[in-house]
Order: structure tokens, then C-alpha cells, then sequence
């Protein structure tokens, strides 16, 4: 038994549906092609996977010792680094980090216009990741501190988000560490994408980079959690204040504000040693002006090689043929340098 459908539409008002979408498709795309957008949009996701990994692993740590450990935090973050440069290495230069960015347009290689874009990205990226976080383990969360937000402590949940200070350490100590830790990630991040010098193998940039953001974590995360980067810190930091944590994160010890400050000097510091150390200490390659030669005998530059040669006619010869009243061009070797400035 068949059943017939007959359209109350009439095929008129559906093509003229479909001709208004697509003028609005067009408008999208376009949108979305835009240089600008498409940056903003690559540090917001890269961001955004970064921290969502990050966040995890220390979600791990904090509330199952079994499940979790220190090792972990540092390949949660440093595989999240990975993962964010390729979604976004080849768009926008998968930053992830305000100190970085900062640097980058300090040292004349961003655009300081593109600096909010790219900052507010990575702190919207980073927010909504702390958001996915507390969703994802929220019942371990509240399970672990008796159905309280609580910030430090034994019961601290706080520092699944943000870093906090330990009772070793001192406010200007701590801000010493942030300060020589990303100078360390900047001039090493520097070295690793350096053409001129020792760069990574193509293609690898991403895994060297995560590598790298372990090995500072094994070797200099105690002291004040590496924050390393104020995109990382801040955010996260807010959503705790917005979701139920109070005050206290930004009271205790008064460390908020070192995350944001320190790796910002420290990522400046670290590039501009770099510079002066290696990148300037490289020899200029001359250029080499091709079109005009030097002849041996008197001097005179010849012309270039695409001009034809400047011919002599008798006026009083009926003869076609011309005589060449320029010198051939010497070897190679007599070539002009000009060296860059």
C-alpha cells in the first residue's frame, strides 16, 4: 500500500528560501575568511584544547591520587601545547599565551592591532575550558571536599583551576620564578623555530614544543606552579570566583596578579637575550646585484643582461651590419655584493 505526499509549498517560495540562503552563506564565509576572525577563532580553539587537557590532568591529580600524578599535569599540558599548535600553528602561530603574543609585537613580529584579538581569544578559550572542566568533574569535585568549594588546604579544589603559591615560597620568589621560567620557554620556543640556526625538523615544531612545556614542568614547576602564561592563570581564576569559590582567589597570598605580570616581563627578557646572543650574532648574507657587472679593465659597470647591446651605424654606409661598442660582462667573480644593514 503506497502513500502519496503532496507539498503545501509551492515550488516558487522554495527557490526563492534557497536563493536567500544563499546571499547569507556567502556573507558567512566571507566572514569567517577574513584574516582577523580566522586568527581569533584558531586561538580560541587551540586554547581552549590546551587547557581543556591541562585543566584535566590536574583534575586527575588533585582529586585521585591513584588516577593522577605530577608526571601527568606535565603531559596533560605539554600534549595539550601539541595538539593546540597543530590546529592552529599554520593559521594564527598557536600563541595560547599573552606573554608570548606580548613579546611577539614588542620584538616587531605581530602586529600590535592584533594583540586584544588575540589576547581576548585565549582568555575566552581558557574561561570556557575551566567551564568544561568543572562540569566534566563535578561530582568528583564535590564527592573530594565534602560538597564544598573550597580554595586551599587538604580539601583545596581551587588549584585544579589556578596556581597558588606553596608555604615555601615567598610572594617576590615566587614572581622571580615566573619571571625566569618563561623567559627560559621564550628563548628556547625561539631557538626551536629559529630558520637561521638549529630549527626543529619540519613538521615537528608541535611535538618539541610540548616536549618542552614537560620539561620545565619536571624541572621547575614546583616552586610556583609554572603558570607561565596569563591566558592560563586568569580566566580560570575568574570562574572559580564566578562559580562559587569566593573572594580567596584572589586574597590568598595576594599571587594573582604574578601569573599575569611575571611571565609577561620573563617572555620579553627571554627574547630579547635571545636576540642579542644568537640571532644577532649571525652573518649577514650579501646581496648580490645581478643585472650589473664590473668590467676588469676600466671599471665601468656594463649593462644588464637583458638590454640589448648599444650598436654604432656609419651614416654613410649603406652596410646592416653594427659593430658592439660595449664590453662583454666579466666572470662571476667580479660580481658586486651589497650587504644588508
Amino acid at each position: 500500500m503506497g502513500f502519496l505526499f503532496v507539498s503545501l509549498v509551492p515550488d516558487s517560495a522554495t527557490q526563492d528560501t534557497k536563493m536567500t540562503l544563499l546571499p547569507v552563506k556567502t556573507r558567512v564565509q566571507a566572514v569567517l575568511q577574513m584574516a582577523m576572525v580566522r586568527e581569533f577563532l584558531a586561538e580560541f580553539l587551540s586554547t581552549y584544547i590546551m587547557m581543556v587537557f591541562g585543566l584535566g590532568s590536574v583534575a586527575h591529580w588533585v582529586l585521585s591520587k591513584d588516577l593522577g600524578s605530577y608526571l601527568g599535569v606535565n603531559l596533560g599540558f605539554g600534549f595539550g601545547v601539541t595538539m593546540g599548535i597543530h590546529i592552529a600553528g599554520n593559521i594564527s602561530g598557536a600563541h595560547m599565551n599573552a606573554a608570548i603574543t606580548f613579546t611577539s609585537c614588542a620584538l616587531g613580529r605581530l602586529p600590535w592591532k592584533k594583540f586584544p584579538v588575540y589576547v581576548l581569544s585565549q582568555f575566552l578559550g581558557s574561561f570556557l575550558a575551566a567551564a568544561t572542566t568543572f562540569l566534566l568533574f563535578y561530582g568528583a569535585i564535590m564527592s573530594f571536599s565534602g560538597e564544598q568549594l573550597i580554595v586551599s588546604g587538604p580539601l583545596g579544589t581551587a588549584g585544579i583551576f589556578a596556581t597558588y603559591l606553596p608555604d615555601h615560597m615567598t610572594l617576590w620568589r615566587g614572581f622571580l620564578s615566573e619571571v625566569i621560567v618563561t623567559g627560559l620557554l621564550q628563548l628556547c620556543i625561539m631557538a626551536i623555530t629559529d630558520k637561521k640556526n638549529s630549527p626543529a625538523l619540519e613538521g615537528t615544531h608541535a611535538v618539541v614544543i610540548g616536549i618542552l612545556v614537560v620539561i620545565i614542568g619536571i624541572s621547575l614547576g614546583m616552586n610556583s606552579g609554572y603558570a607561565i602564561n596569563p591566558s592560563r592563570d586568569l580566566p580560570p581564576r575568574f570562574f572559580t570566583f564566578i562559580a562559587g569559590w569566593g573572594n580567596e582567589v584572589f586574597s590568598t597570598k595576594n599571587w594573582w596578579w604574578v601569573p599575569v605580570v611575571a611571565p609577561i616581563l620573563g617572555a620579553y627578557l627571554g627574547g630579547l637575550v635571545y636576540l642579542v646572543f644568537i640571532e644577532y650574532s649571525f652573518p649577514q648574507e650579501p646581496q648580490i646585484l645581478e643585472n650589473y657587472k664590473v668590467s676588469k679593465d676600466d671599471g665601468t659597470p656594463a649593462l644588464p643582461k637583458t638590454q640589448p647591446p648599444l650598436t654604432s651605424v656609419n651614416p654613410n654606409s649603406v652596410s646592416t651590419e653594427v659593430t658592439p661598442t660595449v664590453k662583454s660582462a666579466p666572470p662571476p667573480n667580479d660580481t658586486i655584493y651589497i650587504e644588508h644593514l
